[in-house]
């Protein structure tokens, strides 16, 4: 009788800057209070790259990690799929070079075609294409025996200065190996998932017209002003001619801009999140017959996507008054923890029935029952994010480490126990899944060192976290940097070559980007 393989995640890698800016200092210099993003949050520290690193360098070495932690031959390495949002060219992969560093760096024991048959690609859906990549290659995996595939979630969180999203920011990439007969986490095949179209958080083509751009610029010049020029002939003169000398020079008559900073509306990105997990959930039920009420009892570990350490616990509380309600504790949760359920009868207008009610809400949410609950359940996936910060599409693979790294700790072994995950992406997507924690696990999530990696990162003052924003420094901040692969060079001329950019490996102290 033939026994059907597992599938899952092998070992885990990460990857993150080696210095951040504590939360402390940023609020400090916006005028915030910090106990308000601390306590309320969970926010303590910030990574920030370092000015030769970018969403490329970091996938390359936490895959680098990976390959040497589990002496892997390249050639045996049939995907490097990226999940990212923080994509370094409109049509060639982000994941490309990653693979050219890697071919690089290994050519010399492996041959310059170690990697010539690997697929690679970039996965791009906010911050569940990481995600999307893993479910893409777990079934890969499964299909044929001795496939090894490497999904890696690698980001960059930047917002504008002094926006509301500044204090969320985060970086760095989390590497996972995929194969059958996994050591750490068998992955069950279901996943349920929800879609909508939603604009609560996005990074459009900014359409600007080359006369807002002169307009600009002129009222900007001492004792000049736009009204002081033509610019109908000045714009025509820009439009004229075929040739693309510069970057006004150009054919159309407006361009096209895209920031690394998003569009967002944070109350509606929250909504978004508690609606699309809720209804994800309720598919991955139709899918594997779970029935509602029984989640907090057939998993013992949820862990989410966290744009900022908290988010989970504060998103979650409707779920879990919609367990205790199916499985009948609903009742003795009220009166244990001394609650009123507002009434619709009681208020004769509406909308102070619903101020009611979410002033309920916000009481479980403090009641000690649901506490231990976030104690038991979240808590353990919480602790890195609030070191490091929002990873974007990594963020739900550092939670899972941080669990996993968490658990080493507790004196019950987590073999055997399960884990629900509640991932999520802007736009929006939310998808709902399983998986088992292998009798192997302890041994691999030993080899993570992630507290170990956050302890030896060094902290900057604000002064210098605002020079790296603004890309005003040249020079590499970091003064404990062990090597790893930088951003060499990015070519400038206006040419076939314009955009290029080149890598190194080595140690990257007092590196200066050309």
């Amino acid at each position: 009788m033939m026994i059907q393989s597992t599938v899952g995640i092998d070992d885990l890698s990460v990857y993150i800057p080696q210095i951040y800016l504590p939360i402390e200092d940023l609020a400090r210099a916006r005028g915030l209070e910090y106990a308000k993003l601390n306590k309320g949050l969970g926010l303590q520290e910030m990574a920030v790259t370092d000015t030769c690193e970018d969403a490329a360098t970091m996938a390359a070495n936490a895959v680098l990690d990976l390959i040497h932690k589990n002496d892997l031959d390249p050639n045996d390495i049939g995907r490097i799929y990226l999940g990212t949002e923080s994509a370094l060219d409109g049509a060639k992969p982000t994941a490309t070079y990653v693979l050219d560093m890697l071919q690089e760096h290994f050519c010399e024991v492996y041959g310059p075609n170690c990697f010539l048959h690997c697929d690679v690609v970039d996965l791009t859906f906010a911050c569940i294409g990481g995600i999307d990549a893993l479910q893409n290659c777990l079934e890969w995996a499964a299909a044929k025996p001795g496939r090894i595939g490497i999904v890696v979630a690698s980001d960059e969180a930047k917002y504008e200065m002094n926006s509301s999203g500044e204090y969320t920011q985060g970086a760095g990439a989390v590497a996972a190996l995929v194969k059958q007969n996994p050591r750490l986490l068998q992955v069950d095949p279901d996943f349920g998932v929800a879609t909508r179209p939603a604009y609560d958080f996005f990074k459009p083509h900014r359409r600007v017209t080359k006369r807002e751009i002169l307009q600009e610029v002129l009222n900007l010049l001492p004792d000049t002003s736009s009204e002081a020029v033509d610019l109908d002939a000045l714009e025509a003169k820009l439009s004229e001619g075929l040739d693309v000398l510069g970057i006004l020079d150009c054919n159309e008559q407006h361009l096209l801009l895209h920031k690394v900073t998003p569009v967002f509306d944070g109350p509606y990105s929250n909504q978004a999140y508690q609606a699309r997990i809720r209804e994800a959930l309720v598919d991955y039920r139709k899918r594997t017959g779970q029935r509602e009420g029984e989640l907090l009892n057939d998993y013992q570990y949820l862990v989410f996507h966290l744009p900022y350490a908290f988010q989970a616990r504060r998103m979650f509380s409707e779920i879990f008054m919609e367990e205790l309600k199916a499985n009948g504790d609903w009742v003795a949760f009220i009166l244990r923890n001394e609650l009123e359920v507002p009434c619709a009868d009681d208020y004769n207008d509406r909308e102070a029935y619903i101020t009611q009610c979410a002033e309920f809400l916000r009481s479980v949410t403090k009641s000690p029952d649901y506490q231990a609950f976030v104690d038991r359940y979240i808590a353990p996936g919480e602790w890195a994010s609030a070191r490091v910060g929002n990873l974007y599409a990594g963020s739900i693979f550092l939670s899972l480490m941080s669990t996993l790294e968490a658990a080493l700790e507790d004196p019950t072994d987590a073999a055997g126990k399960s884990i629900c995950f509640f991932a999520y992406g802007s736009g929006s997507k939310s998808k709902v899944f399983g998986a088992t924690i292998q009798p192997t696990w302890r041994e691999v999530a030993e080899g993570f060192g992630l507290a170990h990696r956050l302890d030896y990162r060094t902290a900057i003052d604000y002064a210098t976290y605002e020079q790296l924003h603004r890309g005003s420094l040249t020079r590499n901040v970091a003064t404990n940097d062990e090597g790893g692969f930088f951003l060499a060079d990015v070519h400038e001329e206006r040419n076939e070559t314009e955009g290029v950019r080149h890598y190194g490996y080595g140690a990257r102290t007092a590196f200066t980007t050309v």
